[in-house]
């Protein structure tokens, strides 16, 4: 396990980062202060400080440790069908935000790290998924060169984001008298991904 600092006690790093967990189980991010954590770890504010050195930090780790949890959440098997593996990478990030709301809150609208080692974990778990759509489109569209393919990893993603976001704030709407749902549209996106790309979709 990464310490916040070389000297900082793993024991008490593990019980504060199991503390955000159990607390953004059931509460919104912004309800978690340094005093109500302190509170529940039973010690001092000022211990968790001389921990993180500030209670920003400490949320980094926080997202840190959601962005580990995503990408175990969307590990998929090598030897499906890309269009499979594209489908199902999707369908992950949905039902991951879906069940873990708090968590994706403060992962997504809470400023990210700026510099330094939190800074550097963060963006290589992040570029991580990028590459493996990346690989994935490739799979898809031999001829994609690597920044068309760079390029487009990030525009598809940032559809199935955008759609996961909306299914979040309930913002997609009704059709036919039902509420409209992610899957659906994710699917739909997908199907046009695919068919732009040439290749067959699995798809029922």
């Amino acid at each position: 396990m990464a310490r916040p600092r070389q000297h900082a006690p793993e024991a008490l790093h593990a019980q504060v980062m199991a503390a955000c967990d159990e607390w953004l189980n059931t509460q919104p991010a912004h309800s978690l202060s340094l005093r109500a954590l302190a509170r529940e770890i039973g010690c001092a504010p000022s211990t968790l400080l001389k921990l993180y050195g500030s209670f920003n930090n400490l949320l980094q780790y926080v997202n840190v440790e959601t962005l580990k949890a995503l990408s175990e959440g969307i590990e998929l098997s090598a030897s499906a069908a890309p269009q499979e593996r594209l489908g199902a990478l999707a369908h992950a990030y949905w039902h991951f935000a879906s069940k873990h709301p708090h968590r994706w809150q403060l992962l997504f609208e809470y400023p990210l790290a700026q510099e330094g080692e939190l800074d550097q974990r963060q963006s290589q778990a992040i570029e991580a998924l990028f590459v493996r759509v990346e690989a994935t489109l490739c799979e898809l569209r031999p001829g994609l060169n690597e920044a068309d393919a760079n390029r487009l990893a990030r525009t598809l993603w940032g559809s199935v984001h955008g759609l996961v976001q909306l299914g979040m704030t309930q913002r997609l709407g009704y059709s036919q008298g039902r509420p409209v749902e992610v899957t659906d549209l994710l699917d739909q996106l997908l199907a046009m991904t695919l068919a732009a790309l040439g290749a067959r979709s699995l798809s029922p």
